[in-house]
């Protein structure tokens, strides 16, 4: 029988009482003009709000929350366990998902809400519900260097963040010149191989002569989602000190089924999609005195500023993929944040006070 998160314990049977939901188009625009769209989540009760964000992406925007803006039977009086068992009762989707990840990032959508909800009901912040102090975040800026790939993303950030570090999404394009320029900067923490994802892996000679340069120029930097392929395994055998995964983990489960033993890991909070198996994971996680870190997917609203507060818990000094939105915009300079960033916890909620 699995024992309960200690985590998930000190929240999970707060009074929650839900009147109406609502959807609302948040939207904001990334590097090369890419607009994001994702949804708001807004559950009202008592005179209280609590809000999450659906960051699940669309070709199609008709297909949205706050488009079709659906009648799920969400109004009652509940706990916030009971609420989150009742979510699994009824089909969040009324149109099929591309794919199945995003009933997870969803479920967290209303998840995330209905805790911060239910501790505005409680008249509670996070950190006092869970016993814990947040503390400053240190993050790092999440990218890709284009295609074809160049030094001038890198360039540009540094230029006006000249301390800023960086989570670099490294392919086979990368020339052996470019990966050396990049390295020199000694401002790379992780290096994401994105060996994960349905993508066309090309030559295997390309992709090994990738992987070596990479181990070689990046001694110190994490090695993050490496491809799960004998001739990989083979090159980071000696590698085991800084071995991390994001996209396999989604329950504490999923950290002995992983390829290779990791070192490290990169919790995302709507990858895992509940409150009570994200914090089953933070709770192992500790247990196994692994290196803890952040990510986001592309939050641009408050599903940003709740994964911002739960870094400042459970993992502030980690390499967290948490940066404020405007450092993944076409120019840096869109943000005047630095970090660390004051984690500034809403007086109650599940949020910060920024919002």
């Amino acid at each position: 029988m699995a024992v309960m998160s200690d985590t998930w314990a000190r929240v999970r049977e707060l009074p929650l009482a839900i009147e109406s939901a609502a959807f609302e188009r948040q939207a904001a625009t990334f590097a090369y003009g890419f607009e994001r769209v994702t949804t708001v989540v807004r559950l009202r009760g008592g005179g209280a709000e609590g809000l999450g964000e659906d960051v699940s992406p669309y070709e199609d925007e008709g297909y949205t929350l706050h488009a079709l803006a659906p009648s799920f039977p969400l109004a009652g009086s509940w706990t916030l366990e009971s609420f989150c068992d009742h979510l699994r009762t009824f089909e969040q989707w009324p149109v099929e998902p591309e794919w199945d990840p995003m009933r997870r990032w969803r479920n967290w959508a209303f998840e995330s809400a209905a805790l911060d909800l239910a501790l505005a009901q409680a008249g509670l912040p996070l950190h006092e519900a869970l016993g814990r102090d947040p503390a400053p975040v240190r993050f790092v800026n999440s990218l890709g260097l284009g295609e074809p790939p160049t030094f001038d993303p890198i360039a540009r950030r540094l230029e006006a963040h000249p301390e800023l570090r960086f989570k670099l999404d490294v392919t086979p394009e990368w020339s052996p010149e470019l990966m050396a320029r990049v390295a020199d900067t000694g401002a790379v923490e992780i290096v994401d191989f994105k060996g994960h994802y349905p993508r066309d892996l090309g030559e295997l000679v390309a992709l090994l002569a990738m992987y070596e340069r990479a181990i070689e120029l990046f001694p110190d930097a994490l090695l993050e989602d490496a491809h799960d392929l004998p001739e990989v395994a083979a090159l980071l055998a000696g590698e085991g000190h800084r071995i991390s995964y994001d996209a396999p983990v989604h329950s504490a489960a999923d950290l002995d089924t992983v390829p290779l033993t990791p070192r490290a890991v990169n919790i995302k909070p709507c990858r895992v999609g509940d409150l009570r198996s994200l914090f089953e994971v933070y709770d192992e996680v500790a247990a196994r005195g692994l290196i803890a870190y952040g990510g986001g997917m592309g939050e641009v609203g408050v599903g940003r500023d709740q994964i911002q507060l739960l870094a400042s818990l459970f993992h502030p000094d980690g390499p967290n993929d948490t940066a404020p939105s405007g450092y993944n915009a076409a120019t840096p300079e869109a943000s005047l944040a630095s970090s660390p960033l004051d984690p500034d916890p809403a007086p109650v909620g599940f949020r910060r006070s920024v919002r």
